[in-house]
């Protein structure tokens, strides 16, 4: 079950960054493509297993661009492949928050839940 949840979240993870916002000219432009820097050096850390400097990286991204939703759902990820499913559905909800319509981004949070949902219904059984 958790080597499936593992393989499911790193491959939603892949998906969800290959969509990356047009650069902006201004500071807030500089930020996206600091904080995106961040987020592709995190999925190759990933990649490669490395989930707490993922999860740094991750964290970085979400300080650096604090409106950058990516950064946040990668974030969430990690978060759920650390067993930390608190500060993944809060990292979840902030992704949701600033991009609201992104399917991508919705799709990942479904999974986390259902999955979530049932091992709490199995481990109260």
């Amino acid at each position: 079950m958790m080597m499936v949840r593992k393989a499911l979240a790193l491959t939603v993870l892949l998906l969800l960054t290959a969509s990356v916002q047009p650069a902006r000219a201004d500071a807030a432009g500089d930020a996206r493509k600091n904080s995106q820097a961040q987020v592709e050096f995190g999925i190759l850390a990933a990649q490669k297993e490395l989930w707490r400097e993922a999860l740094y990286r991750w964290k970085r991204a979400a300080e650096i661009d604090p409106s950058y939703a990516a950064a946040y759902n990668n974030l969430a990820i990690a978060y759920e492949h650390e067993g930390q499913f608190d500060e993944a559905r809060k990292a979840y909800d902030k992704a949701l928050e600033l991009d609201p319509h992104n399917q991508q981004i919705q799709q990942n949070y479904d999974l986390f839940k259902e999955i979530n949902d049932r091992s709490n219904r199995s481990s109260t059984r």
